[in-house]
């Protein structure tokens, strides 16, 4: 794909949605860090129900930490693996109080040194709390990259190498939610919504398959 139709789908995913932001309900850097952990092989509206009951009563690494993993986990049950992700966002804040003054650090190589935390929720991170051109990769922006030819690539790694060498800086750092947002409900893994979508034209798709 050329730098041309890669400018002119982003144009239009703007025009569409301007101010593009995760769907995962937070309110600091600290509650969307731990929003990203939880949210780990599992589905954002799972993951805002729990919250808006944890949240509440704890919403700083101190609160969170007070409360323990067993106190966590009654507040996080509903969630896949939630044994494994209280553990972790425990020991996550711990190490945000001891290392970090209780703040969310804005680096990547201290976001990765949190149990939970890999490259991708350290780029959500980035991207979504401070701003950071960061391209957090999962399987709907994997599957966008490749399936319109933005970015193709065999993993999420070179898709994300892609994505940050192609997309036109102006896009870069809301690049991230367009396509999610376009996985999650156009161009969909099984039934993608081809006849409802903006950038069809602009799409290897279609011509791949012969749409």
């Amino acid at each position: 794909m050329n730098k041309q139709k890669r400018a002119e789908i982003f144009r239009r995913l703007r025009e569409d949605n301007p101010t593009p932001t995760t769907e995962l309900a937070y309110n600091s850097p600290f509650e969307l860090l731990i929003a990203v952990i939880l949210s780990a092989q599992a589905t954002d509206v799972g993951v805002n129900k729990a919250t808006a009951k944890l949240y509440p009563v704890a919403n700083t690494p101190e609160a969170i930490y007070a409360l323990g993993v067993e106190g966590l986990s009654e507040y996080i049950k509903t969630i896949g693996l939630y044994n494994s992700k209280a553990r972790n966002v425990i020991e996550t804040c711990r190490m945000l109080v001891e290392l970090h003054n209780s703040q969310v650090p804005d680096n990547r190589e201290a976001l990765e040194a949190l149990p939970g935390v890999g490259r991708k929720t350290a780029n959500v991170v980035l991207n979504t709390a401070f701003g950071h051109a960061a391209m957090a990769v999962d399987t709907h922006i994997f599957r966008v990259s490749n399936r319109t030819g933005i970015a193709p690539g065999k993993n999420v790694l070179e898709v994300e190498r892609q994505l940050m060498r192609h997309v036109p800086k102006e896009y870069l750092v809301d690049a991230h939610h367009w396509l999610i947002l376009h996985g999650r409900y156009v161009c969909k893994a099984r039934t993608p919504q081809c006849g409802s979508c903006r950038i069809e034209d602009l799409c290897d798709y279609k011509f791949k398959t012969g749409n």
